[in-house]
């Protein structure tokens, strides 16, 4: 999954995809793609009821550091 940015372009939106994974893909301009698209949920979304799933109470530095994982994963 590639994780892109939506920009405005004229009237229309475009997505961009990273170089990285666009040189990795070998794609190139004007080539045409099929993409799958759903909106990118909050990461922070993940942690809310993980201490009941897991039996334990989270502290703050639990969270800041799930929170860094996922916002690294994300972004």
């Amino acid at each position: 999954m590639i994780v892109c940015k939506i920009k405005k372009w004229g009237n229309s939106i475009g997505v961009l995809i990273p170089k990285e994974e666009a040189t990795a893909l070998h794609l190139k301009e004007g080539q045409e793609v099929a993409l799958e698209i759903t909106q990118k949920e909050n990461p922070l979304k993940e942690l809310f009821g993980f201490g009941k799933r897991m039996g334990v109470k989270i502290t703050e530095k639990d969270f800041r550091e799930h929170r860094k994982m996922l916002e690294s994963k994300w972004l």
